[in-house]
């Protein structure tokens, strides 16, 4: 038995909650994997995994098995980093995930430069609204909006977004340009982002010397994610409020003009956020760093 390959076999089982899963994010046979994990399993003389024909659980034995082992693992992997050449070249797999318009319009257009100077590195990039597992999709990092909630993510500000609010001209032609966000309760239409978690519509944000407002309005359609979001207002379906970063080729061709322009609310900060247990490499580092660069200049 190859053990340290059988406990990080085992390691991602745990974290995946599946053997299929697993075996997909280790880039091995399923049946390789289950058997390096009994295998471990007869090593030890104790059941570490509950199986069923629909869900794997950990037993409390493999609950500490786990804890214990992920600290060796990350020690051997902090041993293994201080002696690689590849902290002078970083290179390997990165794996991120990232949100629909943060992907395509800041990070993938400005990645042929990026991996020009790291040809070593190569990356996955999952792309959607919907908030991923990080443990359990096997996923280096994602890149969040919104002030950081789970305590056991790590998770580095990388930068800002300001907010924009707009509409069509043929939109503002037929329902008049608001002077001020109350008046958009009445007479006119919000195109709504839903929240991905809850399903329900995002109300507007306003802020103004101190004064901050949340208007709802009424919604005419609902979208929940970020690309299709500014889709549904250049298609007048209502008053839209997206980041200006999306917003600025629509507003500087004249098919977005912008509203409420002394009523914004604060930046939306962005975060790069990566599991606490998980050793930062050092091409996660220069990726971050490099993310980090790419926001400051939307600022």
């Amino acid at each position: 038995m190859d053990q340290l390959q059988a406990i990080r076999a085992f390691a991602r089982v745990v974290e995946a909650g599946s053997f299929t899963k697993a075996a997909d994010t280790l880039g091995m046979p399923n049946a390789t994997l289950t058997k390096s994990v009994q295998a471990l399993e007869a090593h030890l003389r104790i059941k570490l995994l509950q199986r069923t024909t629909r869900r794997v659980s950990v037993t409390p034995e493999g609950a500490q098995y786990y804890e214990k082992t992920q600290r060796l693992l990350k020690e051997l992997d902090d041993v293994d980093a201080s002696f690689s050449a590849a902290q002078s070249r970083p290179r390997g797999h990165l794996r991120v995930d990232a949100g629909s318009s943060i992907a395509s319009q800041v990070l993938l257009p400005a990645l042929p430069a990026f991996l020009a100077r790291y040809p070593d590195i190569r990356i996955d990039m999952g792309v959607s609204d919907k908030h991923v597992n990080l443990i359990g999709d096997n996923v280096d990092c994602v890149i969040r909006g919104g002030e950081l909630t789970d305590l056991s993510l790590i998770g580095r500000q990388v930068g800002s977004a300001s907010w924009v609010t707009c509409a069509t001209p043929a939109y503002l032609r037929d329902h008049g340009t608001p002077k001020h966000p109350s008046e958009l309760e009445q007479g006119h239409t919000v195109t709504h982002y839903l929240s991905t978690r809850t399903g329900r519509g995002m109300p507007l944000n306003f802020a103004k010397q101190g004064e901050k407002l949340e208007i709802l309005g009424e919604r005419s359609v609902g979208v929940n994610e970020s690309n299709a979001h500014v889709a549904a207002g250049l298609a007048g379906l209502g008053v839209l409020q997206t980041f200006r970063y999306g917003a600025a080729p629509h507003i500087a061709s004249g098919a977005l003009v912008p509203i409420l322009e002394d009523w914004r609310p604060a930046p939306y900060p962005f975060y790069v956020v990566y599991p606490s247990n998980r050793y930062v490499s050092n091409r996660l580092r220069v990726f971050i760093d490099w993310t980090a660069d790419l926001f400051a200049a939307l600022e």
